[in-house]
């Protein structure tokens, strides 16, 4: 029975983004470790946990929504 913990920051993504993310990680799990075996979908756990862009950093800058964005429009 796998279980996927996704954090990221809160307002990141969409209520779609997040319903989407959630069945694509299912597929994923289903086809690799459930073999295909569309049974199995009903045992993935899949869980969005969204954390104040305050409590991260990343190489010691405090993270946020707008520096979020740049990394997206500079990919």
């Amino acid at each position: 029975m796998p279980f996927v913990n996704v954090r990221t920051l809160k307002g990141a993504l969409t209520q779609e983004q997040k319903t989407e993310l959630q069945q694509r990680l299912t597929d994923l799990l289903v086809e690799i470790e459930g073999q295909g075996n569309k049974n199995f979908r009903q045992f993935v756990w899949v869980m969005i946990e969204e954390e104040d862009p305050a409590n991260w950093s990343i190489g010691g800058v405090q993270s946020s929504l707008a520096l979020l964005d740049a990394v997206r429009a500079s990919a």
